[in-house]
């Protein structure tokens, strides 16, 4: 199932992050997708609020930031990674077995690893112009979690 959001300004980009992470799971997983300064962080952030999360920041540097908030979040950005092997060399595995949402950042660095069944969230445009925001749900988990969205 796919759905195309347009225009989506940051209060909307809000309004969505924070509507789908109340329906996030143990083993949850959001695959994010786009530019430098498209939203992927803001999107994060969003979803951390609704969660009870309010320490977000860019993991680029540590790869991964864990939180505990209702469901625990892990927040991986691949920006830095060569590939899917210095995922895994980071034990990348034991955090998909520890049943918290995966929420990542740059996942086509590392397309790979990523899990069959997920949602996946294109972002183009960026934090000064409107976004186009393209959802892709992969598995029935996924679907039921995309009908979340209020258009």
């Amino acid at each position: 199932m796919e759905l195309t959001i347009e225009n989506v300004s940051e209060q909307h980009l809000e309004e969505i992050a924070r509507n789908l992470a109340g329906g996030l799971f143990p083993g949850a997983f959001i695959a994010l997708f786009g530019d430098l300064g498209a939203g992927k962080t803001a999107f994060t952030k969003y979803a951390a609020k609704e969660l009870n999360i309010d320490d977000i920041q860019s993991p680029t540097f540590t790869i991964v930031r864990e939180h505990q908030g209702h469901l625990p979040l892990f927040h991986f950005d691949c920006y830095r990674l060569e590939d899917e092997d210095e995922l895994y060399a980071i034990g990348f595995e034991d955090y998909l077995a520890r049943g918290g949402a995966i929420i990542m950042e740059w996942c086509e660095r590392v397309p790979c690893a990523l899990p069959r069944e997920r949602l996946e969230l294109h972002i183009t445009g960026s934090g000064s112009m409107p976004r186009t925001l393209r959802f892709v749900s992969m598995g029935a988990q996924y679907e039921k979690l995309l009908e979340r969205i209020k258009c």
